[in-house]
Order: C-alpha cells, then structure tokens, then sequence
C-alpha cells in the first residue's frame, strides 16, 4: 500500500478500451502524441518496454531548455499495471510512478500514483502544480484515445 503522506494520486476514467489504453501506454509512437502538456511535442530517445527496460523522453520548452522525462520499468502487468522509477528533469527526481488500469465494460477505469520520497517533497511538488500538468498531459491522452476508437 502507498503511503498517501508521501503519494499523489490521480483518477480518470477513459471512454475507451482497456486494450486500447493499454496500447497507448505502451506504443513509442503513441506516447509522442500525448505525453507533454498541451502545445508541447515529445521525441521518444529510449522505450524498452521490460522489467528493468529504460524509456527515455524529451520535450522542447518554449524557452529552448529540454525538459527529460525518464525511468526504469520496475513491474508490468499487461493490461493491469506499469510501475516505474522515474525523474523528470529540471523539476521532479527520485519518484515512483504506477499507473492501474481497470476495465469497466467498454471504458477505463485508470490511478497514476506519484510516490515521493519524503512528504515535505511531495508537498513541495503539489505546491509547483503537479496535478495541473499530470492533469494536462491525461487530458490530450483522453482526446489522443476519443480520436483512435
């Protein structure tokens, strides 16, 4: 179990598939369509998708910095469960991230937890916005599922 003083935790459910969530997920061209915030675009360095594989992605800034999302898989479970330790950088290093899928008939029922090590460092990342951009990047990832039924 999590500890939620240390977790932050986010819940959707997709209008789509669990098998079609799942291929999003885990497809390197699928995740360039959605893994960044609206008006932003993402180049897939690295994505081998196994226990002990590493994924690697880089998002231009408006300001010409990159910001680089990367992790190792630590657990998959098709169609159930993909966990990863995970930093992206300049702005969060050192989490796990576990995303749950459920199916519930012909949608998704989906929980991202962002597990940090400390409390005052998940305070600290709640404080600069994280579910404002985890939220985003889960809203193009709806309309990247709402535009491939």
């Amino acid at each position: 179990m999590n500890d939620p003083n240390k977790t932050v935790t986010i819940q959707r459910t997709f209008n789509a598939p669990i098998e079609l969530v799942w291929e999003a997920w885990t497809t390197p061209e699928h995740i360039a369509k959605w893994w960044s915030p609206k008006g932003m675009t993402t180049k897939i360095i690295e994505h081998s998708f196994t226990v002990g594989g590493k994924w690697k992605y880089i998002m231009p800034m408006p300001n010409g910095n990159e910001f680089t999302a990367e992790g190792i898989y630590t657990e998959i479970v098709e169609l159930e469960k993909i966990c990863s330790l995970a930093n992206f950088r300049p702005m969060t290093e050192g989490v796990e991230i576990q995303s749950i899928f459920k199916k519930n008939g012909q949608k998704t029922e989906f929980t991202f937890h962002v597990i940090h090590p400390t409390e005052a460092y998940k305070i600290a990342q709640e404080k600069m916005g994280i579910q404002n951009g985890w939220g985003s990047v889960f809203n193009r990832l709806d309309e990247f599922l709402t535009d491939k039924k």
